[in-house]
C-alpha cells in the first residue's frame, strides 16, 4: 500500500480517552514547569560560572542520569506496576525541586551544588521517562499511537513556548530560587491524576521477572533485535551532532547575543512554537512521504540551521531559526520514538524505550562534553558549525538503516505454541532448561533451511535463549535437531506468551522445510538436580 493512500487518525483522536486526556493536561502543567526550571538552571549556572565546560556541563549532569539508569529504569518498570514507579518518580522529583529552589532563595547554591542536584532531578527523570512512555499504548489504540506522541510533542513544544518567558519573567521579578519551586508544585497535577487512574494490569500466572534476569532479557532483545538496532543508529547520528544545540544555547544567547533572561526565553518561546506547527505539519508529510525521508530531512534541516546560527547574531534572525529548529528537531524525536515503540512487543517495550534512551542521553552527555571543550577551545560558532557538518554527513552515512520497515511487522502475541505433557511439572526457577525440535529435511534443501533457521535463531535468542544451535546428524543426514538453552524454566513458559505472529511466519518458513508426516518432535528437559541423595527432586 502507497504511503499516500494511508489516511492517519487526526492528531487529536487520543484525547478522546479521558485518562490519556487528564494525563496529558497534567503533564502540559508539569512541563511548563520542567522547562521554566531548565532555563532557570541553564541561567543561574551563567551568572554563577562564566566557564563554557561548566556551563556545557549541565547539560551532561542532565543526560549521565538517562545512561546510568535508564535500562534498569526500563526493566523495572516491565516488572513492577507502572503506576506506583510513576508515582514514587514524580514524588522524588517534587523533593529534589524544592529543595533546589529553598538553597537558591536562600543564597546557599554554587555551581557544583547547582550541578548535584541536577543530577538528581535527572536521576527522577531517567527513572520516570520509559514507563510514561510504555503507559501510552495501554491508554490508546495501536493506529492512534503516532498521534499519541505527537500530541506528547505539543506538551513539549507548547510549554517550551510558554515556560522559558514565564521563567524569564520571574527570574526577573522574583528570582531563580522561585521557579524551582514553581517547577517543584507543578508536579502535584500529574501526581494527583495517577492517584486517582485505576489502572488494570493484564494477570499472568506466571512469577514476576526479577531484576536483574530482566535487564539481561531487556539487554539480549536489543542484541538480537535488527529492527531495534536501526532505531539506536539512527537516534546516535542525530543527537551526537545535535547536542551542540542544546549545550551550547545558553551561552550563545548570553554572551553572543547579549541577552538577558527574558531574552533568552523568548528564543526558546520560538524554539517551542517551531515545534507547535510542527506537530501539525508532521501528519500531512507522513502521508506524502516515508519515515525515513521524513528523519533525512528534518536531519538536514537541522543541520542547516545550525549552520545558520554559527554565523549570524540577529536576535530577530535567530527567533527565526529557532522556529525552524522546532519543526526539525520535533519532526525527528517523534519519529524517532514511534520507530522505538512498535518495532517490538508488548513485555519489552519499556525496556526498548529504556535502551533508546540509553542511546539518546549518552550521546546527549557525550556530545555536550565534546561540544563543550570545542568551544572553548575555539569559540561557539567553530563548535556549531563542526556539528553541523557532522549531523548533515551522517544522514548520508545512516540511509542504509531503514526505519520503515518497522511498520512491516506485526508484534501482537500470537499464542500458537502449545505446551508437551509433563511428567512433572518444575519449579519456576529450575533450570536451566534445554529444548530440542528433531527435522526431517530432504538433504538437497539443507542449505536454504540452514538459512531459514538462522532467522529463526535471532527470535529464539531475543526471546529467552542464552544458547542455540542447529545439528545435522552425521550417520542420517535428513535428520536436524535444534537445540537452545533458556536459564529457568519459568523463562521458557514466558517464551510461549513472546513469540509474535512476525515471528510464527519467519517460523513457518523454516517448518516449510520439514518433510516428516508428524510435526517436528519437541523435548523440554531440566537440568537434573537431585541433591538429596534418594532420587528426588527437591521441593519447590
Amino acid at each position: 500500500m502507497n504511503a499516500s493512500t494511508i489516511t492517519p487518525p487526526s492528531t487529536w483522536s487520543p484525547l478522546r480517552q479521558p485518562v490519556f486526556r487528564a494525563l496529558w493536561i497534567a503533564s502540559a502543567v508539569s512541563s511548563i514547569g520542567t522547562w521554566m526550571h531548565d532555563v532557570g538552571a541553564a541561567w543561574l549556572m551563567t551568572s554563577l560560572s562564566p566557564s563554557p565546560f561548566l556551563v556545557a556541563l549541565m547539560q551532561a549532569a542532565s543526560s549521565l542520569p538517562f545512561f546510568l539508569l535508564a535500562l534498569p529504569a526500563g526493566a523495572i518498570a516491565d516488572v513492577v506496576d507502572r503506576r506506583k514507579m510513576l508515582l514514587f518518580t514524580q514524588g522524588w522529583m517534587l523533593i529534589v525541586a524544592a529543595l533546589l529552589g529553598v538553597l537558591t532563595v536562600t543564597g546557599i547554591t554554587t555551581p557544583w551544588i547547582l550541578l548535584i542536584l541536577t543530577f538528581a532531578l535527572s536521576v527522577g527523570s531517567a527513572m520516570n521517562m520509559p514507563v510514561w512512555q510504555a503507559i501510552v499504548p495501554e491508554l490508546v489504540a495501536k493506529e492512534q499511537l503516532s498521534s499519541a506522541v505527537t500530541l506528547s510533542g505539543i506538551v513539549i513544544n507548547l510549554s517550551r513556548s510558554i515556560g522559558p518567558a514565564v521563567a524569564g519573567i520571574v527570574i526577573a521579578a522574583a528570582g531563580t530560587g522561585v521557579v524551582f519551586l514553581l517547577n517543584a508544585a507543578s508536579f502535584v497535577a500529574v501526581m494527583l491524576v495517577l492517584y486517582r487512574w485505576q489502572r488494570t494490569t493484564q494477570a499472568s500466572a506466571l512469577p514476576a521477572e526479577r531484576f536483574v534476569g530482566a535487564i539481561q532479557a531487556g539487554i539480549r532483545y536489543a542484541r538480537f533485535a535488527p529492527l531495534l538496532q536501526t532505531v539506536y543508529v539512527r537516534t546516535a547520528a542525530y543527537i551526537l551532532f545535535a547536542s551542540a544545540l542544546f549545550a551550547l544555547l545558553p551561552l550563545l544567547g548570553r554572551r553572543e547575543l547579549g541577552l538577558d533572561a527574558l531574552g533568552y526565553g523568548i528564543i526558546l518561546g520560538c524554539w517551542g512554537i517551531g515545534g507547535l506547527a510542527g506537530a501539525f505539519i508532521i501528519p500531512k508529510v507522513r502521508q506524502k512521504t516515508s519515515i525515513d525521508h521524513l528523519v533525512a530531512g528534518a536531519s538536514v534541516l537541522m543541520g542547516v540551521m545550525m549552520l545558520v546560527l554559527a554565523s549570524v547574531r540577529s536576535v530577530y534572525l535567530v527567533c527565526g531559526v529557532m522556529f525552524v529548529v522546532g519543526i526539525a528537531s520535533l519532526s525527528v524525536m517523534v519519529s524517532l520514538s514511534v520507530s522505538a515503540q512498535t518495532a517490538v512487543p508488548t513485555w519489552v517495550r519499556a525496556r526498548a524505550i529504556a535502551t533508546q534512551m540509553l542511546v539518546f542521553q549518552g550521546c546527549m552527555a557525550l556530545g555536550s562534553l565534546l561540544w563543550g571543550a570545542i568551544a572553548q577551545r575555539t569559540g561557539i560558532s567553530t563548535a556549531l558549525t563542526v556539528a553541523a557538518v557532522g549531523l548533515i554527513v551522517c544522514v548520508g552515512l545512516t540511509t542504509r538503516y531503514r526505519l520503515r520497515c518497522v511498520e512491516k511487522f506485526d508484534f501482537s502475541a500470537s499464542l500458537h505454541w502449545n505446551q508437551p505433557v509433563h511428567a512433572f511439572e518444575p519449579c519456576p526457577n529450575d533450570g536451566p532448561v534445554m529444548v530440542t525440535l528433531e527435522y526431517r529435511i530432504d538433504p538437497d534443501n539443507a542449505e536454504d533451511f540452514t538459512k531459514a533457521m538462522q532467522a529463526l535463531s535471532l527470535i529464539r535468542r531475543r526471546d529467552g535463549a542464552i544458547q542455540w544451535g542447529l545439528y545435522q546428524d552425521l550417520s542420517d543426514p535428513g535428520r536436524f535437531v535444534e537445540t537452545m538453552v533458556v536459564e529457568s524454566w519459568a523463562e521458557h513458559k514466558r517464551q510461549f506468551e513472546r513469540v509474535t505472529n512476525s515471528d510464527r511466519v519467519i517460523e513457518e518458513r523454516a517448518r516449510a522445510f520439514h518433510i516428516g508426516d508428524a510435526p517436528p518432535k519437541v523435548s523440554q528437559m531440566i537440568y537434573a538436580d537431585y541433591t538429596d541423595g534418594k532420587g528426588v527432586r527437591q521441593p519447590c
